[in-house]
């Protein structure tokens, strides 16, 4: 078999949602978005999905070509989605030129994701020292290796400067990375979606008019 055939083989004999999916009541959803996400989220991490907290994010670059990548969602309230980065890395960049973002969630277990649009505003210093701090040893020398999005010349040199920002880590436990940034997506549209065996999916839409949240359902 070639490997083409293998890999239309594999892609052929996937099944989608291959268990019993949550009940979804759109009416009985709340007036505003995080709430319903929150709620969500808990489920979905008490259902034992793996790294709930991941989410992607899609920016646009200088040339309007849409960019995509995963990365951990550190927080959600009433301001918005909450994650981080560097300001000089390509997500970084982007968000300083455009800052216009959308983040997609999926836990398969129970046939959920979530779609969330809306601009993005960098955090202060100071909440990006306590975000950073609030999290582990190797989170820190992660952020101190720094150069993120960078041409790296070879794997060694990565070595090298991972094994210098381990140190500093441990030597310095409140040491500031330069250019490590706090975002927050703040919402103008999120749409909650749940899968049904029957491919009768409930897709409920939360959109911003003023001060207040429209709630609409979608077809599927």
């Amino acid at each position: 078999m070639s490997e083409s055939d293998e890999f239309h083989s594999a892609l052929r004999s996937l099944r989608v949602w291959d268990t019993e999916l949550p009940a979804f009541d759109p009416a009985a959803a709340p007036a505003e978005p995080v709430t319903l996400f929150r709620s969500w989220f808990t489920e979905a991490a008490a259902a034992g999905a793996v790294e709930p907290h991941t989410m992607h994010l899609a920016t646009v670059d200088e040339a309007g070509r849409p960019d995509v990548r995963t990365l951990m969602l550190h927080d959600a309230d009433a301001r918005g989605w909450h994650f981080a980065s560097h300001a000089g890395s390509a997500k970084g960049r982007q968000l300083a030129a455009r800052p216009e973002a959308a983040l997609g969630f999926y836990w398969p277990a129970q046939g959920r994701q979530i779609r969330v649009r809306g601009r993005v505003t960098a955090g202060t210093a100071e909440e990006a020292y306590a975000d950073l701090h609030a999290r582990s040893t190797g989170a820190l020398a992660a952020a101190l290796v720094g150069r993120q999005s960078e041409p790296l010349p070879d794997l060694d040199t990565l070595a090298a400067a991972s094994e210098a920002a381990w140190d500093r880590a441990r030597r310095e436990p409140d040491a500031e990375p330069e250019t490590w940034t706090a975002y927050v997506l703040e919402p103008a549209e999120v749409e909650f979606f749940q899968g049904d065996a029957r491919r009768r999916h409930v897709r409920l839409r939360y959109r911003r008019e003023g001060d207040s949240w429209v709630r609409e359902l979608l077809w599927p």
